[in-house]
């Protein structure tokens, strides 16, 4: 996954927990505004999430940070 996206998913999970606390859940749409704004960028989230660590639709924020964080 390429810096910036990991950045912006880094940013979002951090404002979610914020906001909604630590057992806020979301998708990998959760990091776009317009979800086909940014095909490219979708889908390079899409497969980090689904194919590489085959999360479910919706997972917990904070797992979502330590996983990009760990640099997985």
């Amino acid at each position: 996954m390429r810096n910036s996206l990991r950045r912006k998913v880094i940013e979002i999970c951090d404002k979610k927990i914020a906001t909604k606390g630590p057992t806020v859940g979301l998708s990998f749409y959760a990091f776009f505004a317009k979800k086909n704004s940014e095909p490219e960028l979708l889908m390079e989230a899409a497969q980090w999430w689904i194919s590489t660590h085959k999360l479910d639709h919706f997972e917990k924020a904070v797992k979502i940070r330590a996983l990009i964080q760990d640099n997985q």
